[in-house]
């Protein structure tokens, strides 16, 4: 099977894990030798973890893992799994006393759909970080995307099942660029090139038909679904190009117009849009904008098949649904 997710770039391993019973998981990335990040956010309630070791002007220039996980702010416990994880194989920056593990990451807000209160912790985490593999990867309702959803304009009644998509570019001058999104979205989403909505705000509690949301809001004089912070897309822009963390970080933030593309409306108070930028190849020479442009395709591509490839979970019908 050709593999079209980002673990075909070579070094990048990816394991999920998820919480028996409960609507909740979490993903790892590990980097190969750790990798150059960058970061940048721009919803108005970001979750994040790390993200200031990443700033372009702080010493450490590699994380050695990027977790992306659901519980909201009660999931960043995954982080001292992994960390414990990297720490038993002596992975981690040189401190002069010991190797550090720097670790990154970001969660997504899936408490709606986890009633039982329990959330995604460090052994999680670590679970997932020993199911990691250059294995295509596992997308739609697992890991970090198991409790995800999209379309929540007027709640979750009308919301839809989102889901963890994956997706690389291989270009013919040898460059490869990867996505890698958990798509909980506030708004809807859309195909790229046709511009349809695939997946969003449904028009009744027990309806398949959509509403537009981005007509629905100019109705409105407040969104009046979710309050601030309990939607999301997270997520890594990955590729083989050699670069610095600022040139990274120029990545990340053309990234993020693949996210514009396929989320409407993108980057509200509502949402916590984050997107990280790695590199663990060799190749130079390339400039920034050519990948920057990558990405964004990329990241486009992951948010699609994040909910093309997502199951219906309780009550909130999935894509397949519509298109029965």
């Amino acid at each position: 099977m050709i593999n079209d997710t980002v673990t075909s770039i070579e070094g990048i391993l990816v394991g999920h894990a998820e919480q028996t019973g409960v609507a909740s998981g979490c993903t790892v990335l590990l980097p190969r030798g750790g990798a150059t990040a960058g970061v940048d956010i721009r919803g108005g309630a970001p979750g994040t973890y790390g993200t200031d070791t990443l700033h372009p002007l702080n010493l450490v220039d590699r994380i050695h893992a990027l977790f992306f996980t659901g519980g909201s702010a009660f999931g960043i416990s995954v982080a001292g799994g992994v960390r414990s994880f990297l720490h038993e194989r002596g992975i981690g920056f040189d401190s002069g006393h010991g190797f550090v593990p720097i670790v990154a990451g970001a969660v997504i807000f899936d408490l709606a759909l986890n009633p039982q209160g329990r959330y995604p912790d460090a052994e999680t985490g670590y679970r997932a970080c020993i199911r990691a593999s250059g294995e295509p990867v596992a997308e739609g309702n697992v890991g970090a995307g198991t409790g995800a959803s999209v379309g929540k304009l007027y709640g979750m009644e009308r919301a839809m099942k989102g889901g963890l998509g994956c997706a690389c570019i291989h270009a013919p001058t040898g460059v490869k660029v990867g996505a890698l999104m958990v798509v909980n979205a506030f708004g809807d989403i859309l195909d790229s090139r046709t511009h349809e909505i695939i997946a969003g705000c449904r028009d009744g509690e027990h309806s398949l038909g959509l509403v537009d949301a981005g007509k629905e809001i100019r109705n409105l004089v407040c969104m009046r679904g979710f309050p601030e912070g309990q939607a999301t897309i997270v997520g890594t822009v990955v590729t083989n190009v050699r670069f610095n963390k600022t040139q990274l970080t120029k990545i990340a933030q053309m990234a993020h117009d693949g996210l514009a593309r396929t989320v409407n409306p993108a980057h509200t108070l509502y949402d916590g849009d984050t997107i990280f930028a790695l590199s663990c190849g060799e190749i130079e020479g390339v400039e920034v904008s050519v990948v920057g442009a990558l990405a964004a395709e990329a990241t486009a591509q992951a948010i699609e098949r994040g909910v093309r490839k997502a199951g219906p979970l309780g009550t909130l019908p999935s894509f397949a649904d519509l298109n029965r």
